[in-house]
């Protein structure tokens, strides 16, 4: 599998996809997500889910920005499915880190969509003087904020969000994430839905990128300590892909 470029989407398709995942990266990271969420996306994708993430600038207009990853992602599924290249009718769930969680947010509250259910990992909806460092330097004669700020998203969310299945993911060592906060508002719209999962790492741990450890042509000593290596390096984020899987098909055996 190789990423490809879709109406601006980095694309990556298995060979007869199970479901469709749109991801949406953190605030800045999110430019090239093939490459800062690579290990994690391509893990995915390699038990069969195809791939559309969406790369967006980091701005303070929220709303804006959850329209326009929603109209580029649906322009790439329409030409994948002109062109047969995706199927139709596959359910589709979205994931979301950080910033990206609120934009998902926003799309399942403002815009009609249909979606299987939502992951969203280290949930973050903070004001943007505790968002973006010396903020309050930027424009210090006019006051800004994210729009909607905090507080209105999380009335959209509590009266208006559409999605009823979401896995909520919080690491044990993240000073960003809100995910609490969230599990309470979504847990009232949709008793008995929502699942918490609390994992080891930090808000950064989805960005966790892969060493290839190339073995010779014999195994040695040395290969077997750079593959021990590649896994306790790897292990929180290799842990969010199982359960990322574990929820996405309950089934899934690993």
């Amino acid at each position: 599998m190789n990423w490809q470029d879709i109406a601006g989407n980095s694309v990556l398709i298995p060979p007869q996809p199970v479901a469709l995942i749109h991801f949406l990266g953190g605030a800045f990271v999110a430019t090239a997500p093939q490459a800062t969420y690579r290990r994690l996306l391509e893990g995915i994708a390699d038990q069969g889910y195809a791939i559309i993430a969406t790369p967006f600038i980091t701005s303070v207009d929220h709303a804006g920005i959850a329209e326009d990853v929603l109209d580029q992602f649906e322009e790439a599924v329409d030409r994948l499915q002109r062109t047969a290249r995706l199927p139709q009718f596959l359910p589709i769930y979205g994931i979301g880190h950080s910033m990206g969680c609120k934009l998902h947010l926003l799309i399942g509250s403002l815009f009609d969509v249909k979606r299987a259910g939502n992951i969203l990992i280290s949930f973050n909806n903070s004001p943007i003087d505790k968002a973006i460092p010396l903020a309050e330097w930027i424009t210090p004669a006019v006051p800004i904020e994210f729009s909607p700020n905090p507080a209105q998203t999380n009335r959209l969310v509590q009266q208006q969000y559409q999605v009823p299945r979401n896995l909520l993911v919080k690491f044990s060592n993240d000073t960003l994430d809100q995910t609490l906060r969230l599990s309470g508002l979504l847990e009232q719209r949709f008793p008995g839905m929502i699942a918490v999962q609390r994992l080891a790492g930090n808000h950064l741990t989805p960005l966790g990128q892969d060493v290839r450890w190339q073995t010779g042509d014999t195994f040695t000593p040395l290969d077997a300590v750079g593959q021990w290596f590649r896994q306790e390096l790897y292990r929180d984020v290799n842990q969010l892909e199982k359960v990322i899987l574990r929820w996405l098909d309950p089934l899934w055996i690993h």
